[in-house]
């Protein structure tokens, strides 16, 4: 049995409250479906700059009416402490996912993106250590590794950030490691590479590329790709996120505390085979594209490959991701299918 299963099975004996900010964005969304369906109880925290209450439907659609009466919502800003400090009233676990994503969007409004991302996570820290909770668990970033060459990352060599974005998720590090060597809070980060799954908003300047490419090829409209197509990324599918979370959030293991991991699946697909993958994948969900790829220049900010060592995840929190990048992206297809079709009737 592996860890993850084993703490599957204790979690529904034994409920506890956790708090998930960002709860209505894509994964803090599918951390609540899964709580809920383990009968846990929880508190989502958001203000819906980036998640959207159509998430929260669906995952109610999900669960039983008896599972979703355990969940408490709470419109507010991590901006706010006192929100904060209301959200982290008698909850056990912290899943902290709520922030300002993108790199393009923090060129653009790096303010914002420093309010949202430093200062919002200031307030949870210090909301969380007051409330006494029993574990802190933060969406760290693979932005972080910036401009470093090697490959796999491993997580105690980074190099310098490439975007306001990055220089965010590497200050909450910082700010994490100063509360466990200063006030002996110990939190535990996890630096997420390229999540991809259902209720992932294909809308917007700023939507990730597997949603965006679905839902371009599905509306037959040319797809970009900036550079050559030989930038690869580590993608990881949300159920492996979820894992990584929970596992994160019980872990009983003293020295996996005051830590950062990669969640991802330790390998890499270039721009060039993602493309050919979704292009599959939609002709065997009836679908056929029939266009080839256009080629521009690279994005500003953007790395040129990005690959996961994840051993210290598997050996320190019991990390097995279930599900490779070819099943990922045929289980999270027939969503996206779904969902444009709802958005275009």
């Amino acid at each position: 049995m592996t860890a993850y299963e084993d703490i599957l099975k204790k979690l529904p004996i034994d409920p506890k409250t956790w708090l998930i900010t960002g709860v209505a964005g894509f994964i803090g969304s599918n951390l609540l479906e899964k709580l809920l369906l383990l009968d846990q109880f929880v508190v989502g925290l958001d203000n819906f700059a980036t998640g959207h209450p159509h998430n929260l439907d669906e995952v109610r659609s999900s669960v039983s009416a008896v599972q979703w009466a355990r969940f408490k919502m709470i419109k507010g800003d991590i901006r706010n402490l006192e929100d904060c400090r209301d959200a982290c009233t008698d909850v056990h676990y912290v899943l902290h996912q709520a922030a300002l994503g993108s790199v393009p969007r923090s060129l653009i409004d790096p303010v914002t993106t420093n309010a949202t991302n430093i200062d919002g996570f200031l307030n949870m820290l210090v909301a969380a250590k007051e409330s006494n909770v029993q574990s802190f668990t933060y969406a760290a970033s693979s932005s972080t590794y910036g401009d470093h060459p090697g490959l796999p990352k491993v997580e105690d060599v980074i190099g310098k950030p490439l975007s306001p974005y990055a220089v965010t998720k590497y200050v909450n590090e910082l700010y994490a490691d100063v509360f466990a060597r200063s006030y002996g809070f110990k939190t535990i980060g996890l630096r997420y590479f390229n999540v991809f799954g259902k209720r992932q908003d294909p809308d917007g300047a700023y939507a990730a590329v597997i949603p965006r490419w679905i839902a371009t090829m599905v509306k037959n409209e040319p797809v970009y790709i900036n550079g050559d197509g030989t930038t690869s990324r580590d993608f990881c599918f949300i159920e492996n996120t979820v894992q990584a979370n929970i596992l994160a959030a019980t872990t009983s293991n003293e020295s996996a505390r005051n830590q950062v991991y990669n969640i991802a699946l330790g390998g890499r697909t270039d721009l060039n085979d993602l493309f050919a993958a979704i292009k599959s994948g939609l002709r065997a969900n009836g679908v056929t594209y029939g266009m080839e790829p256009n080629y521009r220049d690279f994005r500003a900010g953007d790395v040129l490959h990005s690959q996961a060592d994840i051993t210290k995840a598997k050996t320190l929190l019991g990390y097995a991701p279930e599900h490779e990048f070819s099943t990922g992206i045929a289980l999270a297809l027939p969503w996206y299918l779904n969902f444009l079709k709802k958005a275009n009737a």
